[in-house]
């Protein structure tokens, strides 16, 4: 693997995390693995940092398991399938639970893993041409570490046939199902990525990141007294805290807040 096989870059507030692996449509491997665990952990503690973009070079955004790493792992016994899983889901957690909002721009083909990557980001912009398909069984596999990413996206019932089936679906369906949230012409991805990135950067730092843990503490829980609790705390935590405070006064004072 070359040094530029994951290539970042930031712009003001935004980091640009780049698949640099078109010869291999940006199939990733356990070096591959390693890196976008560190740059979603460095960019996650990075200050300067407020939103982070996933994309990729190349025809197809992520091909899911590098041909070269599947060959290697055909011989590896069941403790080292166990410790090869377990990096592949720990970067998945990584980017799902960065405490920075993350934008997927996808310019082309998602296969397998590569679904993971996309399922894991905050928000989602595809080209129409894009296709996507949960490939796993055809090649006698479950796509199991991607799972609890891709089913909060699709819902159980679409898994059931998406993951069954290993159909292709395209872009207006992966909207439909919830994978994606915008599909955009081509020449119109990098604008509408940007307009998001923009919206991501001008809104208070810490409340974007209180929201992100707030999505993933309620949903799927049962409405309950202990939940319930914790989301007064969490408007309350949030209305004492100093971008809290600055916010709302701000607001009443038709003024721009400092984190602007």
């Amino acid at each position: 693997m070359t040094e530029q096989a994951i290539r970042i870059s930031t712009q003001g507030h935004v980091a640009t995390v780049t698949l640099n692996r078109p010869e291999v449509r940006n199939a990733f491997n356990d070096e591959v693995i390693a890196e976008l665990t560190e740059a979603f952990v460095r960019l996650g503690d990075a200050p300067e940092v407020r939103a982070i973009v996933l994309m990729a070079e190349g025809k197809a955004f992520c091909a899911g398991a590098d041909l070269n790493w599947m060959r290697r792992m055909a011989d590896y016994s069941r403790d080292e399938n166990l410790a090869d899983a377990e990096k592949l889901a720990f970067m998945l957690r990584t980017l799902y639970e960065c405490p920075k909002p993350t934008i997927a721009r996808v310019q082309g083909d998602v296969y397998a893993g590569g679904l993971g990557l996309v399922a894991a980001c905050d928000v989602v912009v595809s080209v129409p041409t894009a296709h996507f398909c949960v490939s796993e069984v055809k090649l006698g596999l479950i796509p199991a570490t991607i799972s609890p990413y891709l089913i909060r996206a699709i819902g159980p019932r679409a898994a059931h046939r998406y993951f069954l089936t290993a159909e292709r679906f395209d872009a207006d369906e992966a909207h439909r199902l919830g994978l994606v949230h915008e599909v955009v012409p081509a020449d119109q991805l990098d604008a509408k990525v940007g307009e998001l990135a923009n919206a991501l950067t001008t809104n208070s730092p810490n409340a974007v990141r209180e929201c992100k843990k707030l999505v993933h503490e309620v949903a799927y829980h049962n409405i309950s007294r202990l939940l319930i609790e914790r989301t007064v705390e969490g408007i309350a935590d949030i209305r004492a805290s100093d971008e809290g405070k600055e916010g709302v006064q701000s607001f009443l004072q038709k003024r721009k807040a400092r984190w602007l």
